[in-house]
C-alpha cells in the first residue's frame, strides 16, 4: 500500500491536533523509510518480477526486520518513545506508535501472503488485494479521500502557504500514485531503493505546511 499510509497520517491529526503533521505522516511511512536502507545494505531482499501481482511487480522475498508484525510493533514503540522523549506529548506519542503499526495492518490487506509475523517465522500473512487493480485503486483511493477530508476538517490555514502547501501535497500524491500504478516496473533494486528513500520528502513537506495551519 502507498497512498493509504498517507491517509493514516492525515487522519491522525484529528486524534492528535497538537502534533505536527510531519511526525504523523512519518509514522505510517516509517517501515518504508527504513526498508530501502536495509535493501541497499543487502539485509532485506526484494525481486522485481512483473506479474507477481496485478498491481505491483515486486516480490518481497525477505523483509522480517521492517515488515514482520513483531518488527513493526518494535519500530512503533521506538518511534513513539523517541517522539515522547523530545516533545513530552503523550497523545502524539500514542498516535505515532499506532501510525507505525498501522503500516503492517494495511499492507496485510493488499499484499499476497509474504508478511511474516516475526523474524524467522514461517507463517505469512496477506489477503492479496493487489491481485485486483480496480479493487486496489478503489480501496486506497477511498482511504486517502477520507484521510484528506479529516485533515482538512481538523485544521484551517493561517496563510497562503497553509492552503497551497496542503492542496499541492494532496494533488501531488494522487499524481504519483496514478503514475506508479500505470508506469513501468523499476529497472533494478538499487534504483528502486534510491527512489524509495525520496519518500522522506513527504513528512518534511507535511511538517512545513502544517505549521501554516491551526487546529479548528
Amino acid at each position: 500500500m502507498f497512498i493509504g499510509h498517507f491517509a493514516v497520517g492525515l487522519a491522525s491529526k484529528r486524534l492528535a491536533p497538537g502534533t505536527n503533521l510531519g511526525w504523523l505522516v512519518a509514522a505510517p511511512l516509517l517501515l518504508d523509510l527504513i526498508w530501502p536502507v536495509l535493501l541497499l545494505a543487502n539485509v532485506e531482499k526484494v525481486v522485481i518480477e512483473p506479474g507477481n501481482t496485478a498491481f505491483t511487480p515486486l516480490d518481497f522475498t525477505y523483509y522480517p526486520y521492517t515488515h514482520s508484525l513483531v518488527g513493526a510493533a518494535c519500530w512503533a514503540l521506538v518511534f513513539g518513545l523517541v517522539y515522547f522523549a523530545l516533545k513530552r506529548d503523550r497523545t502524539g506519542a500514542l498516535a505515532i506508535g499506532a501510525g507505525v503499526l498501522s503500516h503492517w495492518l494495511l499492507d496485510a490487506v493488499v499484499h499476497r501472503p509474504d508478511l511474516p509475523l516475526y523474524p524467522g517465522g514461517t507463517t505469512l500473512i496477506g489477503f492479496g488485494l493487489w491481485n485486483s487493480i480496480p479493487g486496489t485503486l478503489v480501496v486506497e483511493g477511498l482511504l486517502f479521500l477520507a484521510g484528506a477530508w479529516l485533515y482538512l476538517k481538523a485544521t484551517r490555514p493561517l496563510d497562503r502557504a497553509g492552503t497551497l502547501g496542503c492542496w499541492s501535497f494532496i494533488v501531488f500524491l494522487v499524481l504519483i500514485y496514478i503514475g506508479n500504478a500505470l508506469g513501468p516496473p523499476p529497472p533494478g533494486v538499487t534504483p528502486l531503493a534510491a527512489v524509495a528513500l525520496l519518500v522522506l520528502i513527504f513528512p518534511l513537506w507535511a511538517g512545513w505546511f502544517d505549521r501554516h495551519r491551526t487546529p479548528r
